[in-house]
């Protein structure tokens, strides 16, 4: 109960950090933050299926994949995840307004910020949903960081709807999922708990040569 609770705890500050970054930075610049939106908008081109359904059906198909493959725990964390991030990004919408600033900086900024928290959410075993799931498939069961099939992913999905979106916005958003990729494998890495052992180990030392 005490280690679901702590994950719950994580869970909700990956979903609040990513939903910081997509609210203030990406989301402004219309840089799209993965790939299950440009999924929905090809529903969308190709079907004529409206994209707020296309949207729904592309998280619920990835959703249903992670319960069969991750099993209950990770997709009832996934969808938690999901709603908090959608929580955060309206809320961080209508409470804070980011002064105008180059794009290029808000990629920046809203990119590592991003990485931080899907980093956050993948370390807890679930997905920050869209390609995340298939992500953190392919990282279960290949022994590999998340982060590069993540790029691959969404990069292949970004590339397709280049035929009806700008090309800016796509190099934009490759760019984004480039440097927010390579934050989520650092984040997904980290031995938090040897350094903390470390930092103990140091500090009782220093305590033993006081005395």
């Amino acid at each position: 109960m005490r280690h679901s609770l702590r994950a719950y705890v994580l869970i909700s500050c990956g979903a609040i950090i990513q939903g910081f970054a997509m609210a203030l930075f990406l989301f402004p610049n219309s840089i799209p933050s993965g790939g299950a939106g440009g999924l929905a908008v090809l529903l969308n081109y190709w079907l004529n299926v409206p994209v707020s359904f296309a949207l729904w059906f592309v998280n619920f198909s990835l959703l249903v994949l992670a319960i069969y493959w991750l099993g209950n725990a990770s997709a009832i964390g996934t969808m938690y995840g999901i709603t908090v991030t959608s929580l955060s990004v309206h809320f961080f919408t209508i409470t804070m307004h980011m002064p105008q600033t180059i794009v290029w900086i808000d990629l920046l900024t809203g990119s590592i910020i991003l990485g931080c928290g899907i980093g956050i959410l993948l370390r807890q075993g679930v997905s920050n949903g869209g390609m995340g799931v298939i992500a953190l498939l392919v990282s279960k069961y290949r022994g590999i960081p998340p982060g590069k099939p993540l790029l691959i992913l969404n990069g292949l999905i970004f590339i397709l709807t280049a035929s009806i979106i700008d090309w800016r916005i796509i190099i934009l958003a490759l760019l984004s999922q480039w440097i927010s990729t390579h934050i989520v494998d650092v984040v997904f890495k980290l031995d938090i708990n040897s350094r903390i052992d470390k930092m103990k180990i140091l500090t009782d030392g220093l305590v033993w040569r006081r005395k």
